[in-house]
């Protein structure tokens, strides 16, 4: 059975030091979140930012360990509200780590909902400005085999230095 092309997971994922420092220079620009082919509504809150350190034994019973960061936003419509500007996002952000330690360099997870609809988790791309926005593409967050994952990481970069038929060379081998 050969396993489907899929990047790590860690390959897609921005951390919240990646997303703040692309949000600085954008100071009061309306950061705009999509997710699901839909853009999130201007009246969306940031409900809560979580953090959390976890650890655990993966399929292949090998030992991990990550720290998380958890983003939830509430996408619902509200009079007069506008999109948060990226400046007032990254203000929730620096509030919220005066009570929690926020590992800046922890993985980042969006969690989103309307409200009716459950929560769901998501990796967030970089930003990108676009018309007089931040924008902000949100995918879905897959379930991962880790040590599949590691085997395919290894695979490609072993591609990577070695083409068929030619003997490897270097740090490849």
């Amino acid at each position: 059975m050969t396993a489907p092309d899929k990047p790590e997971i860690g390959d897609r994922d921005l951390s919240l030091a990646g997303l703040l420092g692309a949000l600085k220079p954008a100071g009061d620009l309306p950061l705009v979140f999509h997710y699901d082919g839909n853009t999130v509504r201007s009246g969306y809150h940031v409900t809560e930012v979580k953090a959390g350190q976890f650890s655990g034994l993966d399929c292949g019973a090998n030992p991990e360990a990550w720290s998380e960061i958890f983003v939830q936003l509430w996408d619902i419509d509200e009079a007069g509200r506008t999109h948060l500007s990226a400046s007032k996002f990254s203000a929730i952000v620096r509030k919220v780590s005066d009570h929690v330690r926020l590992d800046p360099t922890a993985r980042l997870t969006f969690e989103v909902s309307d409200g009716v609809r459950p929560l769901a988790l998501y990796c967030a791309g970089a930003p990108v400005l676009k018309d007089g926005s931040m924008h902000v593409s949100l995918e879905p967050r897959p379930a991962s085999c880790k040590p599949r994952d590691r085997w395919l990481a290894e695979t490609v970069a072993a591609r990577a230095c070695c083409s068929p038929g030619e003997a490897p060379s270097g740090g490849c081998g």
